[in-house]
């Protein structure tokens, strides 16, 4: 394990919500030596006292369920640098010390090649990691170009394309509900699911965001990355191990199984949308294109939705239902696997044989199955409800990501050839959406989203 992490774009909103919190969070799971630095890399002109307050402050409001220890510790190994990513001297005077460090960048799609580049003319020191939050890129092009980069810096294990969804407890019992159980295996293809939506609905507007949302949009955002990596989850055949290789490799066919996209194709099997002002519980809020800082030219979408087939033996014949939205009636965050009727009901009965839907709650986390009982009167049938909360986890998702980065342990980060492939498979949509083949719907925030919307 390294002792040393810089991170370059330390005041950002990243940092404070959840890097921070991840690291008291470590230290208070005994997960943190005190040997271990932070340095942390800013473009403001603060002094070290400044930044302590702002981190404190990001401590207190977004960790303040952890013990005070814990936080304070944190700040104790933190020292801050005015730093510009961009610049080798000024890179290089951030990750300066004895021994392997992992350097962190919190930073827009655009920044990250110039930073990768100042990092290599900085001079890494063997064993250094690099981290990079999602979207990998900004199209298939620059994954590529910032791949090469990466392998004239580090050997390819020591590269962190890291995807917090990976670390979500819920997100990996999709692999334990499948894998351990042998009620469920049997039956995980497409003759007997039908589809498979896969769903990051929120309540959430922009919330200040537009400086990166506004360039990026809904589906490079959640829907090229996350979503993409739960549908490989889910989809993936039984891997030899959880280890990095065997993991990576399942996901990885699944990806290149995805059936290409034609333009023609995404017209029909794309949606994408803008709120418009609305009124979400209490909140009165604005439509997308009067949010501060967002340029209406853009016509970038808070809401999109792909539906993909997949051209391999078990999953021909069923549909896979991305979507994702912002400012919508209510928070929904789930993968819902909706099985094939029963091809017979053998007995008399009223009412309808209500759909069998095994659903992973992402946030909150949860499981629950829908099934069909027989009610009261024999002849009635009745929906039923199976449901488990399951137990929270000793570290939060960011958490776990900082100590897999810490510990070498890549099984839960996206290796070079899967960023490409993401992009690969929505490259078409992207083709698309820019001639305008796909129309921008509208929608008001605070309601279900583009009418009529597919599920």
């Amino acid at each position: 394990m390294i002792s040393r992490l810089a991170i370059f774009g330390a005041t950002g909103d990243l940092t404070a919500r959840y890097l921070l919190p991840g690291l008291a969070a470590l230290r208070a799971a005994g997960h943190l030596s005190d040997d271990f630095r932070l340095a942390a890399a800013g473009r403001e002109g603060w002094d070290e006292a400044e930044f302590q307050r702002w981190a404190q402050a990001q401590l207190d409001r977004h960790a303040g369920h952890l013990p005070a220890p814990a936080r304070q510790a944190v700040l104790a190994a933190t020292r801050y640098h005015q730093s510009d990513v961009t610049d080798p001297a000024s890179v290089a005077a951030v990750i300066a010390g004895d021994g392997p460090v992992a350097a962190y960048l919190a930073l827009p799609p655009a920044v990250v090649p110039a930073a990768v580049s100042a990092l290599h003319d900085a001079g890494l020191s063997p064993g250094c990691r690099i981290v990079l939050e999602k979207p990998f890129g900004e199209d298939l092009h620059s994954a590529v170009e910032l791949n090469h980069l990466l392998a004239e810096c580090v050997p390819e294990e020591q590269v962190f394309r890291v995807d917090h969804f990976l670390a979500m407890t819920t997100v990996q019992n999709i692999l334990g509900t499948r894998l351990a159980n042998q009620v469920l295996e049997p039956i995980w293809d497409a003759a007997h699911i039908a589809e498979v939506d896969i769903t990051w609905d929120e309540s959430l507007a922009l919330e200040g965001r537009a400086g990166y949302y506004d360039w990026v949009g809904a589906l490079k955002d959640m829907l090229q990355n996350h979503l993409l990596q739960l549908l490989c989850l889910v989809a993936m055949e039984p891997p030899l191990s959880l280890g990095e290789r065997d993991l990576r490799d399942r996901k990885m066919d699944v990806l290149r199984s995805i059936r290409p996209l034609t333009e023609a194709d995404a017209a029909r099997r794309t949606r994408r949308g803008r709120y418009l002002a609305g009124r979400i519980g209490d909140r009165q809020v604005p439509a997308y294109t009067e949010e501060e800082g967002v340029d209406p030219a853009r016509r970038t979408e808070t809401f999109a939705e792909v539906e993909l087939e997949l051209d391999n033996w078990r999953w021909a014949g069923t549909i896979f239902r991305l979507r994702t939205g912002k400012a919508l009636s209510r928070d929904r965050k789930e993968v819902a696997v909706r099985f094939r009727p029963v091809p017979h009901l053998p007995f008399g009965h009223t009412g309808e044989a209500h759909p069998n839907v095994l659903r992973f709650g992402l946030d909150p986390e949860n499981l629950t199955l829908d099934l069909t009982g027989i009610g009261a009167r024999a002849r009635d049938l009745v929906p039923l409800n199976l449901s488990a909360r399951l137990d929270p986890p000793e570290l939060p998702a960011y958490g776990r990501l900082l100590l897999d980065v810490l510990d070498g342990n890549a099984a839960l980060s996206i290796r070079g050839d899967e960023a490409e492939e993401s992009w690969r498979v929505l490259t078409p949509v992207l083709a698309a959406w820019s001639k305008d083949l796909v129309p921008l719907e509208e929608y008001p925030a605070g309601s279900d989203g583009p009418v009529p919307a597919k599920m």
